[in-house]
């Protein structure tokens, strides 16, 4: 995990609230993951793959 790759995907808060989210629920689905969120079940796949890819 490069670090940079890594903060720089954390600074966005939709992101960085994903991330806190799994580490209180542990592993969920992204339906799950997306109810406490104003955006859609693909916006938050999405997300994800931006935090996979940055090494989240």
């Amino acid at each position: 995990m490069k670090i940079d790759t890594a903060f720089a995907a954390l600074a966005d808060p939709t992101r960085l609230a994903i991330v806190s989210r799994l580490a209180e629920t542990g592993e969920v689905d992204a339906t799950e993951l997306a109810r406490p969120f104003a955006i859609s079940q693909p916006a938050v796949s999405r997300h994800i793959k931006v935090l996979e890819d940055s090494g989240w």
